[in-house]
């Protein structure tokens, strides 16, 4: 940013000089001061133009925030609880303890892709496509497991780096199923409880970690409570935090797999994703041609949503892959 500023000062002081040796101090002190207020001007305009690190482009909507997790993330009253009430909580201190770190867990395609995208699109302007939103991906970002050392140094660097620009950065972590379980672990002090590390603080940055680990447990609970006669609705964090942590920690398929982020507590919340029922899948899909500028129409939505592979194979309870390919199948039946 400060390469668009120099310039205008340097004019500012040749400007000054030259005046002051011709016409005088106070018709220099004015050309000064009308050139102080283009600067102003063109800081004003770059700003609004160009995102950077300021109100203008990094501004928390809680109602929205709210409203897209109740009327858009479909069958996850628990996920969408935590996540509205951990962003919101962390987004209105002015001086966090630590950074917030979320780990969603659940199968494929239950939102937690789009749940992210819905906390983005609530706190940056830009939404995902901001600059100071990161995705990590572990089979394209740290695909080789015997450059684990460099890409631990590599990580550091860029959270430090990004974080040094930009307080209020966001880091998503996808696959962490199939991320080598020491990688994560080096990035456990700028998670901690420290108030800066090397002159950097990272109190204001978020982590999110997603994970299909744990996703066994979750489906367990939900089938206990289906058999049981009970609502989903009826389900409670207590029913699935320190299971789903438990299975998270000793899965050594997990990407958290005996990390010290679990063990010294550092991750604030473990959501779970429910696997979703016929019902939201039919919502998916009237959502997915609205998306796409179509008119919604139930009738083709029922069919996208009757033809999806469900489980209990008899009972046909819950969706084997979720929302996941509802965007990409919809057109076949119109």
């Amino acid at each position: 940013m400060r390469r668009h500023v120099v310039l205008p000062l340097l004019l500012l002081c040749t400007a000054s000089s030259a005046v002051i040796e011709t016409i005088g101090t106070s018709i220099a002190v004015g050309m000064a001061a009308a050139l102080t207020g283009f600067l102003a001007s063109y800081q004003n305009i770059f700003y609004y133009f160009h995102e950077c690190c300021r109100p203008e482009w990094i501004n928390f909507n809680r109602t929205g925030l709210e409203e897209d997790l109740r009327n858009k993330l479909f069958g996850q009253h628990l996920a969408s609880h935590i996540i509205s009430k951990a962003v919101s909580g962390f987004m209105n201190n002015d001086n966090p303890k630590k950074p917030l770190v979320l780990s969603l867990h659940g199968w494929t395609g239950t939102g937690k892709n789009f749940a992210s995208a819905l906390i983005a699109e609530n706190i940056y302007k830009e939404g995902m496509d901001s600059q100071f939103v990161h995705v990590f991906t572990a089979e394209l970002h740290f695909p080789h497991v015997g450059q684990m050392d460099t890409y631990k140094t590599q990580l550091q660097q860029w959270i430090k780096g990004n974080v040094s620009s930009c307080a209020h950065s966001m880091f998503i972590f996808d696959e962490m199923d199939k991320m080598h379980p020491g990688l994560i672990d080096s990035i456990k002090p700028y998670l901690d409880y420290y108030e800066k590390i090397d002159g950097v603080s990272y109190r204001k940055a978020i982590f999110i970690f997603l994970s299909n680990a744990g996703g066994e447990s979750i489906v367990e609970t939900a089938l206990d409570f289906w058999k049981a006669g009970k609502s989903r609705e009826e389900i409670e964090l207590k029913d699935l935090e320190t299971p789903l942590a438990l299975s998270v920690f000793n899965n050594k398929r997990s990407g958290l797999w005996h990390t010290s982020l679990i063990d010294k507590n550092l991750v604030d919340f473990f959501v779970p994703f429910l696997p979703l029922e016929y019902k939201h899948v039919l919502q998916c899909a009237l959502a997915a041609m609205q998306a796409q500028g179509a008119k919604p129409d139930a009738g083709v939505a029922d069919k996208v949503a009757q033809d999806m592979l469900y489980f209990p194979k008899a009972e046909r309870v819950f969706s084997v892959k979720g929302c996941k390919t509802i965007e990409s199948k919809w057109e076949y039946y119109t």
